[in-house]
């Protein structure tokens, strides 16, 4: 392995001040980097790291116009940059690097999303058609974040297994863990995007048939999306249930434990997930879960969890009302998600990263 100071190089050029799932990945994997003396690339410096100011307009905060710039920045100024640290390898988060270029690069896919539910008209469709495929055939190495992913890597695009290695994600446990309170109102809880695959329609309807038994309330978490959730609200209110439906928007990572610890169940019944780190977060804070028994989410729950066909309003909503009504299945549930989530940890991540890094350096 090369030791010079700047031989690896830490692409964080899509990190910022509301980090969600891809950002929060990154942030908590850098943190145990620090054997491989880092540089990282960077809008605002992290303490104790090497750090290489860059432009701070190319992040999910700006959109598409932010997604733009930062694949310029890529192809263009990155490997202006590699030269100039003297960079061995870069390592990306996220399926963009330089292509044909003389930089080394390992790169991590998270999931292949828009090629299961393809929007003709989107740019990240179209991005994950062409682009992502020589992204990862030109990468020295490809880790992702579950088995589920790396069969979608071999299945989509033909790259053989050998050149992947399934790193499972993890959580915070200063940040999630039980937070009990008394709260005056019993909720479900969902977090995350608010886009078709993610499933709420079904997950509104599921929880309208239940909604009356005992003044319940369903809390959706994350950002809303004015292509998605106006339309969330209108199927909400045509089932007369919109008054017990609350959209809360970004959750700080202040509050997100505490709505995570109240809730009598993380509801997450998406169609499609690359890791589920909601679901994580949720078993760790002792909240019972309900989710899909598709993709990387039985490799994350184990059986910790309730796994539901996500595509049946009925049995989301049969678990749901399981939960609210049996105390001791709750208890049981609690229990078992627990002990689950002490199975992951960032260090556990970091470290077999770092792994994989290093053969490459």
């Amino acid at each position: 392995m090369n030791n010079e100071l700047n031989s690896l190089l830490f692409n964080l050029a899509m990190v910022f001040d509301k980090p969600t799932g891809i950002a929060n990945y990154a942030i908590n994997v850098a943190n145990h980097f620090c054997d491989l003396t880092p540089t990282l690339l960077i809008a605002k410096s992290i303490e104790h790291f090497s750090c290489y100011q860059i432009p701070d307009n190319m992040t999910p905060a700006q959109g598409s116009k932010g997604h733009l710039r930062r694949l310029l920045w890529t192809q263009f100024r990155l490997p202006q940059i590699y030269r100039q640290l003297k960079g061995n390898l870069i390592y990306s988060p996220i399926p963009e690097a330089p292509l044909y270029s003389k930089c080394s690069y390992v790169v991590m896919c998270h999931d292949l999303i828009p090629l299961r539910f393809p929007v003709n008209t989107s740019p990240l469709t179209n991005y994950f058609r062409f682009v992502v495929p020589l992204v990862l055939k030109q990468a020295k190495h490809i880790i992702c974040n579950s088995e589920a992913t790396a069969r979608d890597i071999t299945d989509f695009y033909g790259i053989s297994s050998q050149k992947i290695t399934p790193i499972l994600l993890a959580y915070d446990e200063q940040t999630f863990y039980p937070q009990a309170t008394v709260s005056s109102e019993s909720y479900f809880l969902y977090l995350g995007r608010h886009d078709p695959y993610k499933n709420l329609q079904r997950l509104i309807t599921a929880f309208a048939i239940i909604a009356n038994k005992k003044d319940y309330y369903l809390y959706i978490g994350g950002s809303t999306d004015s292509r998605f959730t106006p339309l969330l609200k209108q199927q909400a209110a045509e089932l007369n249930i919109l008054h017990r439906v609350k959209f809360l928007d970004y959750i700080s990572e202040t509050d997100l434990p505490i709505i995570i610890s109240n809730a009598i169940a993380l509801v997450f019944p998406t169609l499609w997930e690359g890791f589920g780190l909601p679901v994580l977060e949720a078993m760790a804070c002792g909240t019972p879960v309900i989710t899909s028994q598709l993709a990387s989410l039985p490799e994350v729950t184990g059986d910790a969890a309730i796994l539901i066909d996500p595509y049946n309003t009925e049995g989301i909503s049969s678990a749901m009302d399981w939960m609210a009504t049996d105390s001791q299945a709750r208890s049981q549930l609690s229990n078992l998600g627990l002990e689950r989530a002490k199975l992951f940890s960032w260090s556990k991540t970091g470290k077999a990263t770092c792994e994989v890094l290093a053969r490459y350096m």
